[in-house]
């Protein structure tokens, strides 16, 4: 990892469609945090939104299984069979180089390992959806995935959610500009970033 700076990471883990991703990019547009979205590589097929370089690093199944074998990751995970996410450690480090603090929207075990990892650096956030049928609405209203797919997300869920205490803070996503206000006090008390430096 880079000597010259050493950054903040924030880790944002919370079951599909509790609105992680919605508090991120917030965060991401909140310029006084200098905050820089950790993308992460994973071996399934793009939806038709997504950007490779941008929303993830798409990668096959073979060559993530190389680069698991040569240590290249921070935390990686078999999310459902052969369909793996995982953190490089040269993504942390391009962050890093830029003189900027990493953010991560990630699945609740790789967000517990990064701040296994960096427990002095890390700000481990678990976002809590109002209940399981409202996830059920997001996750069909996004339109993206099979009814197969949303019920493998629900089924993982209740796992995911019994996890929450094991994090630092937990937002509970039942009136997103509530969450949004909460998330950007976490990682203003985080930093120590003076409010008077806002945009």
């Amino acid at each position: 990892m880079s000597k010259e700076f050493k950054g903040k990471l924030f880790v944002f883990s919370a079951p599909s469609g509790s609105g992680k991703t919605t508090i991120v990019r917030h965060l991401l547009a909140q310029k006084r945090f200098k905050l820089e979205f950790s993308i992460s590589a994973t071996s399934r097929e793009p939806r038709s939104n997504e950007e490779d370089g941008v929303d993830y690093y798409f990668i096959s199944i073979g060559e993530f299984k190389r680069k698991i074998k040569n240590d290249e990751f921070l935390e990686w995970e078999e999310v459902y069979m052969n369909n793996f996410y995982g953190t490089l450690k040269t993504e942390v480090e391009r962050i890093w180089a830029q003189g900027k603090h990493v953010i991560f929207d990630i699945d609740v075990r790789g967000g517990l390992r990064i701040k296994e990892k960096f427990p002095e650096q890390t700000l481990a956030v678990f976002v809590k959806p109002p209940d399981i049928n409202e996830l059920i609405k997001r996750l069909k209203n996004r339109g993206e995935e099979s009814d197969k797919k949303i019920a493998a997300r629900v089924a993982k869920a209740p796992i995911e959610l019994a996890t929450a205490p094991q994090f630092d803070k937990i937002i509970k996503n039942y009136d997103l500009s509530v969450a949004l206000q909460e998330a950007e006090g976490l990682v203003d008390d985080f930093l120590g970033v003076s409010k008077e430096g806002a945009e």
